[in-house]
C-alpha cells in the first residue's frame, strides 16, 4: 500500500486531497482554509460514527464556501516549502544582491562567500541567479573572443577560449552540486522515515477511539501522541498538507469523542483559543509594519504555529477568530502586493533606461569615424555604457530575455565593426613590421663598420625612416624596437669610442682645466692686491697654455672667466684700474690670430657703449640750461654736475678699452 493510500485510509475519506505546490511571491494553491480544517470533524468515517450529545457538533462550525483565499495560500505555500527542512527558512535571511550589476569576478567572489557562510540548502535561489548571470556574461565574452579570433583569420571550429574566472566558477559550482546532492540524498531518507512515523501516529490516534480504558488515561495517551507528532520532524512537501489535514481531522474526532469528559476538552479549547488570540493580535500589529518582507516572514511563523502547534477551539469561536486572522493576513498580503507593484514600476523605469543605453550603443556602432584614436574613444564609451546597463537594475521578467538579447546584439554589432577595422589595421601593421625588420637588417649589417664617414649618415637616415613608419602589432613592438636600438647603439658607441681615442688630448685638457678651475675657486686672497693680480694672471696664462677641449665641453671656459671676474671684484683697489686689469684678462681670452670675430664683436660693443654715454652726457648738459638762473650750490644742480663727471670718467675708461682693442689688431 502506498503512502498516499495510508493517508486516505487514515482519514476515512477521500475528500481531503494533497496539493503539490511551488512557492511564489504572488499566489500558491496549498491548503484548505482554517474553516475547512477546523470543520474536518464533520467528515464521518465510513466504518465508524462518533455521535455527540449535542446535534450541532455534527454540522460545520463555519459554512464558508470551499474556495481558498490567495492571501492564506501564499503563506501556506511558503510554509509547505519549509516543511521538508526547518532550516530552509533561513533562506529568507540570505541577502539577495543585484547580481546583474556584478562583473564575472564579483559573481565568483559572491558565490564563494555564500558557500562558506550559509547552509547549502538555503542558497539555491541565489546560486541559480548567480549562475544565470555568470553564464550570460561569459557567453557575451565568448562571442566577442570568437569574433576576434575569426577576424584574425582563425577557423571557427578551431576556436577555444577559457580564463581563470571561468575555471574558478566551475570549481565552485562543482563543490556546490556535490554538497547539495549529498544534502538531498540524506534528507530524502529522513523525510521518508518521518512520514512513516507520522502516519503511525495518526493510526494510533484513530486507535484511541476504540480503546476501552479510563478516559484520563486515554487523554494522557492522546497528549503524548500530539507531542510525538510535534517532534516527528519534516516530511515531503507533496505530503505536507494531506498529512496535516488528516491529523487535524482525527484530532477533532478525538475531541468529539472526548465530549464525554467536557472538562478536559474545554480546557484544551480554551488554551488554544487564548493562544490563537495572541497570534491574531501579533498579526494585526504586523499589518502596521512598513517592512513588508519582515512582516510576511513573521506571519509565516504565526500561520505555522496556528496550524502545527495549536489544536481546535470551541465551534462558537471558530468562524470569528479565523475571519479575524484571515483579515490581518490579507492586510499584510495586500501591502506586500502593493510593494511588488511599486517594484514593477521601478523595473519599468529600469527598462526605459536600458532601452536608452542600447540605443546609444547602436548609435556608436553606426559611427563611421574609422581612425585608431576614434575607435579607442568608442571602446571606452561602450565599456562605460555596458557598466551602466548592468547597474541600471532589474527589468520586468517578461521582457528580461528580450532586453538582454537586444543588448548583446547591439554590443556584437559594435564588436564586428571594431574587429573589421582592426583586421584591416593589422594588415597595415604587418606591412610596417616588414619595413622595420628591413631597417633592422641594415642596422645589423653595418653596426660593426669602421667606415664612420659613410655609415654614420646611413645610420641616421634609417633612424629617421623608423620614426616615419607607423605602428606594428603590439606583440612585436617591444621586441623589434630593442633589436633596432641595440644595433644602432652598438654602432654609435663604437664610433664615439673611436673619436674619443682620436681626441684624447682634448679630454685630457678638459680634465686639467677642471682641476685648475677648482684651484681658482679655492684661492684665498692676501692683503697685497698686486701679488693677487699676478697670481690671477698666471692662472689665466696657465689656462690658455692648456689648450682646447672637446667642443661639447667648451662651456668650462665661460665658467673659468666668470670665476676670474668674481675674484677680481674681491680685490681691494681702485675700481677703474681693476676694471682695466679685468679687461686685459678678457682680451687675452678673445685674442685669436686666425679668427677675429670675437675681437670684432668687442670692438663694436665698445663703440656702441661710448656712443650711448656721449648721448647721456649731452642730455645732462642740455638739462643744465633749465637751471641758468639757479645758484651753483643748488642740490639738484650739483647732482647733475656729479652725473656728468661720472659719465665722463666712464667714457675715458671705454676710450682706454677701445685703444687696447685696436692694439690687438696690430
Amino acid at each position: 500500500m502506498s503512502e498516499n493510500d495510508n493517508l486516505l485510509d487514515a482519514e476515512g475519506t477521500k475528500e481531503v486531497e494533497s496539493t503539490e505546490t511551488t512557492p511564489t511571491h504572488e499566489t500558491a494553491k496549498i491548503v484548505e482554509t482554517e474553516s475547512e480544517i477546523e470543520s474536518a470533524s464533520d467528515i464521518s468515517e465510513s466504518t465508524e460514527e462518533v455521535k455527540s450529545e449535542e446535534e450541532e457538533t455534527e454540522t460545520p462550525a463555519n459554512s464558508e464556501d470551499d474556495s481558498k483565499d490567495d492571501h492564506v495560500e501564499e503563506i501556506e505555500a511558503s510554509n509547505a516549502e519549509d516543511a521538508e527542512d526547518e532550516s530552509n527558512a533561513e533562506r529568507h535571511e540570505v541577502e539577495e544582491k543585484d547580481y546583474h550589476a556584478m562583473s564575472m569576478t564579483e559573481l565568483v567572489t559572491e558565490f564563494n562567500r555564500l558557500l562558506k557562510h550559509h547552509k547549502v540548502q538555503t542558497i539555491s535561489k541565489n546560486i541559480n541567479d548567480i549562475k544565470s548571470e555568470f553564464n550570460a556574461k561569459y557567453s557575451e565574452l565568448l562571442d566577442e573572443k570568437k569574433e576576434e579570433f575569426i577576424a584574425d583569420g582563425g577557423v571557427e571550429m578551431d576556436f577555444y577560449y577559457s580564463n581563470d574566472t571561468k575555471k574558478q566558477f566551475n570549481s565552485l559550482y562543482k563543490e556546490y552540486k556535490q554538497s547539495i546532492n549529498a544534502y538531498y540524498k540524506e534528507r530524502e531518507q529522513n523525510l521518508k522515515f518521518n512520514l512513516d512515523n507520522r502516519l503511525q501516529i495518526i493510526e494510533d490516534i484513530k486507535g484511541l477511539l476504540s480503546v476501552e480504558e479510563n478516559m484520563g488515561t486515554t487523554y494522557k495517551n492522546f497528549k503524548e501522541l500530539q507531542e510525538k507528532w510535534r517532534n516527528a520532524g519534516p516530511i515531503p512537501r507533496d505530503k505536507y498538507n494531506n498529512a496535516w489535514n488528516t491529523y487535524h481531522h482525527h484530532v477533532e474526532r478525538f475531541y468529539d469523542f472526548l465530549h464525554l469528559n467536557n472538562d478536559l476538552r474545554d480546557m484544551d479549547f480554551k488554551h488554544n483559543y487564548d493562544q490563537k488570540l495572541k497570534i491574531i493580535e501579533r498579526a494585526e500589529e504586523l499589518a502596521q509594519d512598513e517592512n513588508t518582507n519582515r512582516s510576511f516572514r513573521e506571519l509565516q511563523v504565526l500561520h505555522k504555529l496556528w496550524k502545527e502547534e495549536l489544536g481546535p477551539v470551541g465551534k462558537e469561536h471558530r468562524e470569528t477568530i479565523w475571519e479575524r486572522f484571515s483579515n490581518a493576513t490579507k492586510a499584510i498580503h495586500d501591502k506586500r502586493q502593493a510593494y511588488y507593484a511599486d517594484m514593477d514600476k521601478a523595473h519599468e523605469k529600469n527598462l526605459e533606461r536600458k532601452e536608452e543605453i542600447i540605443a546609444q550603443i547602436s548609435a556608436i556602432a553606426e559611427d563611421k569615424n574609422n581612425s585608431h584614436s576614434a575607435w579607442q574613444k568608442k571602446i571606452k564609451e561602450i565599456e562605460a555604457l555596458r557598466d551602466a546597463f548592468f547597474k541600471a537594475g532589474k527589468v520586468p521578467i517578461k521582457v528580461n530575455e528580450a532586453t538582454w538579447a537586444k543588448f548583446k546584439e547591439a554590443v556584437r554589432t559594435f564588436n564586428r565593426g571594431k574587429n573589421s577595422f582592426y583586421k584591416d589595421l593589422k594588415k597595415d601593421q604587418y606591412e610596417n613590421l616588414k619595413k622595420k625588420k628591413e631597417l633592422i637588417q641594415v642596422a645589423e649589417d653595418n653596426k660593426d663598420s669602421d667606415d664612420y664617414k659613410t655609415v654614420t649618415p646611413l645610420m641616421k637616415k634609417i633612424q629617421n625612416e623608423w620614426k616615419k613608419i607607423g605602428h606594428v602589432p603590439r606583440r612585436d613592438s617591444d621586441k623589434i624596437w630593442k633589436q633596432f636600438k641595440n644595433a644602432c647603439n652598438h654602432y654609435f658607441d663604437r664610433m664615439h669610442a673611436a673619436r674619443k681615442a682620436e681626441d684624447q688630448h682634448l679630454f685630457d685638457a678638459f680634465d686639467k682645466k677642471v682641476k685648475l678651475l677648482d684651484d681658482l675657486k679655492a684661492m684665498k686672497l692676501t692683503e697685497d692686491p698686486k701679488a693677487d693680480i699676478e697670481i690671477l694672471k698666471s692662472k689665466i696664462s696657465e689656462w690658455k697654455a692648456i689648450g682646447h677641449v672637446p667642443q661639447s665641453k667648451r662651456y668650462i671656459d665661460g665658467k673659468f672667466y666668470k670665476a676670474i671676474d668674481d675674484t677680481f671684484d674681491k680685490l681691494k683697489m681702485d675700481k677703474t684700474k681693476l676694471e682695466m686689469i679685468k679687461f686685459d684678462s678678457k682680451l687675452e681670452n678673445l685674442a685669436n690670430p686666425d679668427d677675429t670675430r670675437l675681437l670684432d664683436n668687442e670692438y663694436n660693443f665698445i663703440k656702441k657703449r661710448m656712443s650711448e654715454i656721449k648721448s647721456e652726457i649731452n642730455q645732462l648738459e642740455n638739462n643744465l640750461q633749465f637751471f641758468s638762473n639757479v645758484k651753483a650750490d643748488n642740490p639738484l644742480v650739483k647732482d647733475v654736475h656729479k652725473n656728468i663727471a661720472n659719465h665722463k670718467n666712464e667714457l675715458d675708461t671705454w676710450k682706454a678699452k677701445l685703444t687696447k682693442v685696436k692694439g690687438m689688431y696690430k
